[in-house]
């Protein structure tokens, strides 16, 4: 049985104050929460004072992103072994904003991916297609090639570490969601994609996340689909109330 997982992407969103604010809530409101991981992870300059409103408590740090190079002469960089010394469990990888906005590649991604394995950080690694691609219905042939470009050279007991979140580039930030159905439908296909690379134990194991417009009105629908395992959640998860009402809908 796969252990929910939710986690919260602040993004580029909020100041020194209200992001202590914030996890100081989370963590307090986690504290009565069984059955489920939760993660914050905040922008970067806020990794070390969010790491310590959360200590002790039932959620874990986040960071949005990382390089793969361990060290050096690499101005504005962050490493994995730079997260891990500041309390980081989990790290979001190849989100989309990264990836079409500042143009990072599949392969920029894997590199990273093998990065933050090494370091023993967990990657949240994100997939999803564009609106165009929805409607010409290439969404698995872009699910599947972000796959395996993004976790090349990972293997079965690597994979089984990784969480994969599904994120329709359409549907973040833009208020339209996926139909239960239809990421549940993803989810599956990604599921056989797995099974298909490395066998069914493996794909039976990998936690699939959902992310794109998730709010508590949604979340019960969402996360009640057998192949969803948790949210990757943005806006929603600015506010505790709404984080928390998120994780109320898996019903635990």
């Amino acid at each position: 049985m796969r252990r929910p997982f939710i986690a919260g992407n602040w993004k580029m969103n909020l100041d020194r104050a209200s992001a202590v604010a914030l996890a100081e809530e989370v963590a307090k409101e986690a504290a009565g929460v069984e059955g489920v991981d939760l993660a914050v992870c905040p922008p970067s300059v806020y990794l070390d004072v969010v790491a310590a409103a959360v200590a002790g408590s039932k959620v874990a740090l986040g960071a949005q992103n990382m390089y793969h190079q361990p060290n050096g002469a690499f101005t504005g960089e962050i490493s994995a072994a730079m997260l891990c010394d500041i309390g980081c469990r989990y790290v979001i990888l190849g989100h989309s904003e990264r990836r079409h906005i500042l143009g990072e590649t599949d392969e920029d991604v894997n590199k990273k991916v093998l990065a933050a394995l090494e370091a023993r950080l967990t990657p949240i690694v994100c997939l999803g297609e564009l609106l165009p691609e929805r409607e010409a219905g290439r969404t698995m042939n872009v699910i599947r090639r972000q796959f395996n470009g993004s976790l090349a050279g990972v293997h079965a007991e690597q994979m089984a570490r990784i969480v994969i979140a599904y994120e329709p580039v359409w549907a973040i930030g833009t208020g339209k969601v996926a139909t239960p159905q239809q990421a549940e439908e993803v989810h599956l296909g990604l599921r056989k994609i797995i099974e298909n690379r490395y066998n069914q134990e493996v794909a039976q194991s990998v936690r699939i996340q959902y992310g794109g417009s998730v709010k508590p009105e949604n979340a019960a629908d969402l996360l009640g689909q057998p192949n969803i395992d948790g949210a990757l959640v943005g806006g929603a998860s600015l506010k505790a109330e709404s984080f928390m009402g998120i994780v109320a809908g898996l019903g635990l």
